[in-house]
């Protein structure tokens, strides 16, 4: 008998084999269960709900690296100040993630102006919708 899970990853290799137009036995199940391996590419497969958490979390803990006038606007903290803080790098992202007035419209914003596939996809930045509310970014 199949288990839901098993059920769930075994759909996901047949979307990602159509996508990459590949044997289904070359992918394998990553380290969770979005995560999937072909040789030595890795990918990550999340519902649009999913990839919208994940991308929210990621800004969250990444303040620090915005440019700075991107952050001056959303902090009506002056721009040098800024580049002051950044220079701590991870340090400094407490101090401007409660410094943000609107974080919502922060994490909106910059989902606008470089797209959820910035954020998600450490490989290429891409963001690929595979329908059904599947999406898919190679992440190495």
């Amino acid at each position: 008998m199949i288990k839901k899970n098993q059920k769930n990853e075994i759909y996901l290799k047949v979307r990602l084999a159509e996508h990459l137009d590949c044997d289904i036995e070359d992918i394998e199940q990553g380290y969770d269960e979005s995560t999937f391996n072909i040789g030595d590419q890795e990918y990550l497969m999340l519902t649009d709900e999913e990839a919208d958490q994940r991308a929210k979390e990621y800004i969250k803990d990444s303040v620090w690296a915005f440019v700075p006038s991107f952050l001056a606007s959303h902090t009506g903290i002056d721009e040098e100040i800024i580049k002051h803080l950044q220079d701590k790098c991870e340090s400094a992202n407490d101090a401007l993630l409660n410094s943000i007035n609107d974080i919502d419209s922060f994490i909106s914003d910059a989902i606008g102006c470089d797209g959820r596939g910035h954020f998600m996809s450490s490989y290429d930045g891409h963001e690929h919708d595979l329908n059904n509310n599947l999406f898919l970014y190679r992440i190495n």
